[in-house]
């Protein structure tokens, strides 16, 4: 009789490979299936390759894309009110010229900033901050960039007490992010606004950005947001390894986002939403 048990459980050892083979084939697709859901779709300055950048009309696009966040670009007037715009001048995408700085609110504001994407968007007005803010606020989320922000002494407490005004100082599933290229900059953010995620833009110059810069950052960054042409693996491994996530920057073909979901990055920013969305779990 005991002959004929351990026979039984031997043979019993032979068909469990072949039970767990499916399961675990089954916990792997879950895995890349939960990955893929997790990718971050961030419109740059709105849907911005199907209505002009920075304007309400690019953000509404993106919202109804059903985008994670809309990237945003903030500059501070003449007159000290933080204003929605991408270049430091007005010349490429309004029909003004002039320095965003030494105009007022009410001078951006008479400024056609459609007409250059199409004549479908003729009128599309600069928004201001608030303006953005008070639309968007709970609806989608909003990557805020500092664009050149050593140009507006102040601009960090600017956008601080605009928050907090709202009560959106607080971590709100992460709603809210900040960024720049002036990492300076983003420390004094942080200081402001401790709970609110902050990342550091990196331009082609930190392709070799090391191990100790990235450590750096991480001391008051939660994101490393590279141009997409640096982007690599090992990049990735570290920067993750260093406690922060990676939304690079910017995606305008198909190929280009297909490239950088292979990589492993957490997010990406496009002018393209859709371009994100075909991906397998994608919305």
């Amino acid at each position: 009789m005991r002959v004929r048990t351990v026979s039984i459980f031997l043979m019993a050892l032979l068909f469990i490979p072949l039970s767990v083979v499916p399961v675990l084939a089954s916990s792997e697709e879950t895995v890349s299936t939960k990955q893929q859901q997790q990718m971050v779709n961030i419109a740059h300055r709105g849907a911005s390759g199907h209505a002009p950048e920075n304007t309400m009309a690019a953000f509404q696009r993106a919202f109804e894309m059903k985008a994670d966040y809309i990237e945003i670009d903030v500059q501070m007037t003449k007159d000290g009110k933080l204003a929605i715009i991408h270049d430091t001048t007005v010349d490429r995408t309004t029909n003004g010229t002039g320095s965003v700085g030494d105009l007022t609110l009410e001078e951006l504001q008479q400024l056609d900033a459609g007409s250059w994407f199409s004549e479908e968007f003729a009128g599309e007005k600069i928004p201001t901050f608030e303006e953005v803010l008070d639309a968007y606020r709970g609806k989608i989320g909003i990557l805020i960039e500092l664009k050149s922000p050593e140009l507006y002494p102040g601009i960090e407490e600017k956008v601080a007490e605009t928050l907090m005004e709202r009560n959106m100082h607080k971590p709100n599933n992460n709603k809210i992010i900040i960024q720049s290229f002036n990492h300076e900059s983003m420390q004094r953010s942080k200081e402001l606004l401790p709970s609110i995620p902050h990342g550091v833009l990196a331009g082609l110059s930190w392709a070799d950005v090391t191990d100790e810069q990235l450590a750096q950052f991480a001391t008051y960054a939660d994101y490393y947001n590279p141009n997409m042409n640096i982007v690599t693996h090992d990049l990735v491994d570290r920067v993750h390894a260093k406690g922060m996530e990676m939304y690079p920057y910017t995606v305008r073909t198909q190929e280009q986002a297909d490239n950088l979901f292979e990589l492993g990055v957490d997010g990406i920013i496009t002018d393209f939403p859709e371009y994100v969305d075909k991906h397998p779990g994608g919305k």
